[in-house]
Protein backbone atom coordinates (compact mmCIF):
# COMPACT_ATOMS: atom_id res chain seq x y z
CA UNK A 1 0.00 0.00 0.00
CA UNK A 2 1.34 3.23 -0.92
CA UNK A 3 2.35 5.56 2.44
CA UNK A 4 0.44 9.23 2.11
CA UNK A 5 0.57 10.44 5.55
CA UNK A 6 3.44 10.30 8.05
CA UNK A 7 3.61 11.04 11.89
CA UNK A 8 7.19 11.43 12.81
CA UNK A 9 7.07 11.46 16.77
CA UNK A 10 9.01 14.27 17.68
CA UNK A 11 8.97 17.80 17.69
CA UNK A 12 7.55 20.27 14.73
CA UNK A 13 11.68 21.14 13.08
CA UNK A 14 12.53 24.76 14.10
CA UNK A 15 13.92 25.20 10.58
CA UNK A 16 12.32 25.32 7.18
CA UNK A 17 15.18 23.84 5.85
CA UNK A 18 14.50 20.37 7.09
CA UNK A 19 14.74 17.20 5.14
CA UNK A 20 11.51 15.86 5.90
CA UNK A 21 9.73 19.08 4.27
CA UNK A 22 11.78 18.58 0.79
CA UNK A 23 10.72 14.59 1.37
CA UNK A 24 7.04 15.98 2.04
CA UNK A 25 6.95 18.27 -1.33
CA UNK A 26 9.39 15.80 -3.70
CA UNK A 27 6.79 12.68 -2.79
CA UNK A 28 3.40 14.41 -1.83
CA UNK A 29 3.43 12.88 1.76
CA UNK A 30 1.72 14.66 4.27
CA UNK A 31 3.79 14.47 7.57
CA UNK A 32 3.34 15.46 10.85
CA UNK A 33 5.00 15.51 13.88
CA UNK A 34 3.94 15.23 17.55
CA UNK A 35 6.37 14.11 20.59
CA UNK A 36 5.14 10.99 21.98
CA UNK A 37 7.58 11.80 25.37
CA UNK A 38 8.19 14.81 26.64
CA UNK A 39 10.94 15.82 30.06
CA UNK A 40 10.01 16.88 33.10
CA UNK A 41 12.41 18.01 35.71
CA UNK A 42 12.89 16.88 38.91
CA UNK A 43 12.98 19.29 41.86
CA UNK A 44 15.41 19.80 44.19
CA UNK A 45 14.31 17.91 47.10
CA UNK A 46 14.10 14.75 45.30
CA UNK A 47 17.53 15.22 43.87
CA UNK A 48 19.48 15.55 47.18
CA UNK A 49 18.05 11.54 48.11
CA UNK A 50 20.85 10.53 45.72
CA UNK A 51 23.30 12.62 47.55
CA UNK A 52 25.02 13.89 44.67
CA UNK A 53 27.23 17.41 45.57
CA UNK A 54 27.15 18.91 42.26
CA UNK A 55 29.36 21.48 43.94
CA UNK A 56 32.25 18.26 44.05
CA UNK A 57 32.44 18.08 40.47
CA UNK A 58 35.23 20.17 38.04
CA UNK A 59 34.41 18.22 35.02
CA UNK A 60 30.63 18.05 33.38
CA UNK A 61 29.56 15.50 30.48
CA UNK A 62 26.89 16.96 28.19
CA UNK A 63 24.78 14.70 26.08
CA UNK A 64 21.75 17.42 25.17
CA UNK A 65 20.74 20.47 25.60
CA UNK A 66 17.79 18.89 28.02
CA UNK A 67 20.94 18.21 30.52
CA UNK A 68 22.60 21.48 30.00
CA UNK A 69 19.38 23.56 31.18
CA UNK A 70 18.37 20.93 34.00
CA UNK A 71 21.86 20.85 35.29
CA UNK A 72 22.50 24.71 35.71
CA UNK A 73 18.75 24.46 36.77
CA UNK A 74 19.93 22.06 39.69
CA UNK A 75 22.60 24.44 40.74
CA UNK A 76 20.05 27.24 40.82
CA UNK A 77 17.77 25.63 42.81
CA UNK A 78 20.35 24.08 45.11
CA UNK A 79 22.47 26.93 45.57
CA UNK A 80 25.35 25.79 44.07
CA UNK A 81 27.72 28.37 42.57
CA UNK A 82 28.63 27.96 38.63
CA UNK A 83 32.71 28.28 39.07
CA UNK A 84 35.03 29.17 36.68
CA UNK A 85 37.10 26.89 37.28
CA UNK A 86 34.65 24.03 35.80
CA UNK A 87 35.47 22.19 32.41
CA UNK A 88 32.57 20.90 30.00
CA UNK A 89 32.64 18.29 27.54
CA UNK A 90 29.94 18.18 25.39
CA UNK A 91 28.51 15.87 22.54
CA UNK A 92 28.63 18.29 19.76
CA UNK A 93 30.29 21.50 19.03
CA UNK A 94 26.13 23.19 19.41
CA UNK A 95 25.97 21.53 22.51
CA UNK A 96 28.92 23.32 23.85
CA UNK A 97 27.56 27.27 21.84
CA UNK A 98 24.46 26.09 23.78
CA UNK A 99 26.28 26.95 26.85
CA UNK A 100 26.88 30.62 26.54
CA UNK A 101 23.09 31.25 27.62
CA UNK A 102 24.57 29.76 30.97
CA UNK A 103 28.42 30.26 31.12
CA UNK A 104 31.08 32.63 29.10
CA UNK A 105 32.19 30.70 26.42
CA UNK A 106 36.19 30.01 26.47
CA UNK A 107 37.62 26.95 24.07
CA UNK A 108 40.08 26.05 27.10
CA UNK A 109 37.39 25.03 29.29
CA UNK A 110 34.69 23.91 26.95
CA UNK A 111 35.91 20.81 24.81
CA UNK A 112 33.02 18.85 22.58
CA UNK A 113 33.08 16.12 19.99
CA UNK A 114 31.98 15.67 16.80
CA UNK A 115 28.55 13.76 16.73
CA UNK A 116 28.07 11.02 19.15
CA UNK A 117 28.98 9.77 22.13
CA UNK A 118 32.34 7.52 21.13
CA UNK A 119 33.52 10.10 19.32
CA UNK A 120 33.57 12.23 22.83
CA UNK A 121 35.49 9.77 24.37
CA UNK A 122 39.14 10.25 22.86
CA UNK A 123 38.56 13.88 24.48
CA UNK A 124 37.17 12.38 27.83
CA UNK A 125 40.64 10.23 27.74
CA UNK A 126 42.83 13.08 27.37
CA UNK A 127 41.46 14.07 30.99
CA UNK A 128 41.48 10.44 32.18
CA UNK A 129 42.32 12.15 35.70
CA UNK A 130 39.16 13.75 36.74
CA UNK A 131 36.02 12.31 37.97
CA UNK A 132 33.24 13.57 35.60
CA UNK A 133 29.34 14.49 36.70
CA UNK A 134 27.21 12.62 33.94
CA UNK A 135 23.71 15.22 33.85
CA UNK A 136 21.14 12.96 32.58
CA UNK A 137 17.63 11.98 32.47
CA UNK A 138 16.37 8.88 33.85
CA UNK A 139 16.18 7.04 30.38
CA UNK A 140 19.62 6.89 29.71
CA UNK A 141 21.63 4.79 27.15
CA UNK A 142 23.15 1.96 28.25
CA UNK A 143 26.32 2.38 25.88
CA UNK A 144 27.02 6.00 27.24
CA UNK A 145 28.53 4.13 31.02
CA UNK A 146 29.54 1.31 28.60
CA UNK A 147 31.63 3.39 26.99
CA UNK A 148 32.96 5.56 30.07
CA UNK A 149 33.82 2.12 31.92
CA UNK A 150 35.56 0.19 28.91
CA UNK A 151 37.76 3.53 29.20
CA UNK A 152 38.46 3.51 32.86
CA UNK A 153 37.26 6.98 33.17
CA UNK A 154 35.68 7.66 36.31
CA UNK A 155 32.00 9.12 36.46
CA UNK A 156 28.83 9.70 38.50
CA UNK A 157 25.83 9.80 37.42
CA UNK A 158 23.37 12.70 38.16
CA UNK A 159 20.03 11.88 37.13
CA UNK A 160 18.01 15.32 37.03
CA UNK A 161 15.32 15.08 34.52
CA UNK A 162 12.65 12.57 33.49
CA UNK A 163 11.55 11.54 30.16
CA UNK A 164 7.43 11.10 30.83
CA UNK A 165 4.94 9.86 28.38
CA UNK A 166 3.00 12.70 26.40
CA UNK A 167 -0.99 12.99 26.12
CA UNK A 168 -1.98 12.02 22.92
CA UNK A 169 -5.53 10.80 23.43
CA UNK A 170 -6.42 13.47 20.51
CA UNK A 171 -4.89 11.41 18.12
CA UNK A 172 -6.94 8.46 18.96
CA UNK A 173 -9.09 8.55 15.97
CA UNK A 174 -6.33 9.87 13.57
CA UNK A 175 -4.67 7.06 11.30
CA UNK A 176 -1.52 7.37 9.68
CA UNK A 177 0.09 5.03 7.12
CA UNK A 178 3.56 5.34 9.01
CA UNK A 179 4.54 6.09 12.44
CA UNK A 180 8.23 7.42 13.01
CA UNK A 181 10.39 6.46 16.14
CA UNK A 182 13.40 7.55 17.64
CA UNK A 183 13.34 5.77 21.29
CA UNK A 184 12.04 3.07 23.03
CA UNK A 185 10.08 5.23 24.82
CA UNK A 186 8.66 6.20 21.95
CA UNK A 187 6.96 2.89 21.51
CA UNK A 188 6.19 2.61 25.25
CA UNK A 189 4.09 6.08 25.35
CA UNK A 190 2.10 4.39 21.59
CA UNK A 191 1.34 1.70 23.52
CA UNK A 192 0.72 3.50 27.55
CA UNK A 193 -1.63 5.83 24.89
CA UNK A 194 -3.49 3.00 22.72
CA UNK A 195 -2.27 -0.24 24.47
CA UNK A 196 -5.08 -1.75 22.28
CA UNK A 197 -3.18 -0.50 18.99
CA UNK A 198 -3.37 -3.15 15.88
CA UNK A 199 -0.46 -2.27 13.31
CA UNK A 200 -2.47 -3.71 10.37
CA UNK A 201 -1.08 -1.81 7.51
CA UNK A 202 0.67 0.97 9.21
CA UNK A 203 4.28 1.01 8.36
CA UNK A 204 6.61 1.58 11.19
CA UNK A 205 10.17 2.85 11.24
CA UNK A 206 13.17 2.89 13.85
CA UNK A 207 16.18 4.67 14.10
CA UNK A 208 18.89 3.05 16.02
CA UNK A 209 18.91 -0.52 16.91
CA UNK A 210 17.27 -0.48 20.63
CA UNK A 211 14.46 1.49 18.98
CA UNK A 212 13.95 -1.18 16.51
CA UNK A 213 14.63 -3.94 19.81
CA UNK A 214 11.74 -2.24 20.95
CA UNK A 215 9.55 -2.60 17.91
CA UNK A 216 9.94 -6.42 17.96
CA UNK A 217 9.47 -6.82 21.37
CA UNK A 218 6.44 -5.24 21.34
CA UNK A 219 5.58 -7.75 18.13
CA UNK A 220 5.82 -4.92 16.08
CA UNK A 221 6.73 -5.00 12.07
CA UNK A 222 9.74 -3.33 11.42
CA UNK A 223 9.09 -1.68 8.19
CA UNK A 224 12.04 0.98 7.62
CA UNK A 225 15.62 1.09 10.03
CA UNK A 226 17.65 3.48 10.06
CA UNK A 227 20.51 4.46 10.47
CA UNK A 228 22.06 2.01 7.10
CA UNK A 229 24.95 2.30 5.15
CA UNK A 230 22.69 3.63 1.60
CA UNK A 231 20.75 6.03 4.29
CA UNK A 232 22.51 7.17 7.87
CA UNK A 233 19.38 9.58 8.56
CA UNK A 234 15.95 8.50 8.77
CA UNK A 235 14.57 10.89 6.24
CA UNK A 236 16.47 9.20 3.37
CA UNK A 237 15.66 5.99 5.17
CA UNK A 238 12.17 6.53 4.56
CA UNK A 239 12.61 8.22 0.65
CA UNK A 240 14.26 4.95 -0.07
CA UNK A 241 11.15 3.14 1.19
CA UNK A 242 8.85 5.72 -0.46
CA UNK A 243 10.99 4.97 -3.94
CA UNK A 244 10.98 1.17 -3.39
CA UNK A 245 7.06 1.34 -2.76
CA UNK A 246 6.43 3.42 -6.10
CA UNK A 247 9.07 0.84 -7.87
CA UNK A 248 6.23 -1.97 -6.55
CA UNK A 249 2.69 -0.65 -8.28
Amino acid sequence: MEVKTILVSQPQPESDKSPYYGLSKAHKVKIDFRSFIHVEEIYAQEFRKDRVALEEFDSVIFTSRNAVDHYFRMCKDMRVPIRDSVKYFCVSEAIGFYLQKYVIYRKRKIFHGKHTFSDLISVLKKHKDEHFLLPCSDILKQDIPDLLNANELEFTKAVIYKTVCSDLSDLANVNYDMLVFFSPSGIKSLFKNFPDFLQNNTRIAAFGPTTAKAVEDAGLTLNVRAPQPNAPSMSMAIENYLKETKKKK
